[in-house]
């Protein structure tokens, strides 16, 4: 008996972590270029496990690969939310490596910059389409959201059934306009914030656990 009482609590006890834990949920950081997403990332990776996810950047590009940070839990009205982070290159329809001469790059720079985004979207939009599990998108509440781009993956991320945040990051500028975001797409609520300087991240955290957790 008691060794049938020890096994059947052995059994029990890996039963109970089988089921009871879940691996963390992959959460995709989406948008256009210099919207801020890794400002975002590395916000939610130093508010809650002290390192950061990738360099930030004004040049236009700077994510060319996407990067992940596992295991970053994320804990709201005494609950936990685990999640890996994967931030990923701006998704645009054309790179021109002439956009990067403009800051002061040697055209072989600029050039092979231009190659690496290429690859960096087409990789975005393979982690969209097989990888993540759901969504924060990052516009920039001062450019106009109403693009090709923008439209596009959005619509492949209601195609997917892929739950999404939509963020209007850089309030913190006074051309900034949340509510142009919120016009553009009303099927979805939209949260605001500065990831620069961490206006509005106790919302924000509280909308990732509401629609990641």
């Amino acid at each position: 008996m008691g060794l049938f009482t020890e096994l059947k609590d052995s059994i029990s006890r890996a039963a109970s972590t089988l089921f009871s834990e879940e691996d963390p949920k992959r959460i995709g950081i989406y948008g256009p270029p210099n919207a801020g997403k890794t400002t975002l990332a590395n916000r939610i990776a130093r508010d809650w496990t002290g390192d950061a996810v990738g360099p930030e950047s004004h040049v236009p590009h700077e994510t060319r690969r996407a990067r992940r940070k596992e295991d970053v839990e994320i804990e709201r009205d005494g609950k936990t939310v685990n999640i890996d982070i994967v931030d990923t290159p701006g998704v645009t329809t054309k790179v021109d490596y002439t956009e990067f001469l403009e800051h002061d790059m040697e055209k072989d720079d600029a050039v092979r910059r231009s190659r690496e985004a290429t690859e960096g979207v087409a990789e975005a939009m393979h982690w969209l389409r097989e990888d993540v599990d759901g969504v924060i998108y990052v516009l920039d509440s001062t450019e106009d959201p109403f693009t090709q781009v923008n439209t596009m993956l959005i619509g492949i991320i209601e195609s997917q059934d892929l739950p999404v945040l939509i963020l209007a990051n850089k309030i913190d500028l006074d051309e900034s306009s949340v509510q142009r975001i919120r016009n553009a797409f009303p099927q979805h609520e939209t949260t605001e914030l500065s990831a620069l300087e961490g206006d509005n991240m106790d919302e924000v955290y509280d909308q990732i656990a509401e629609y990641f957790g």
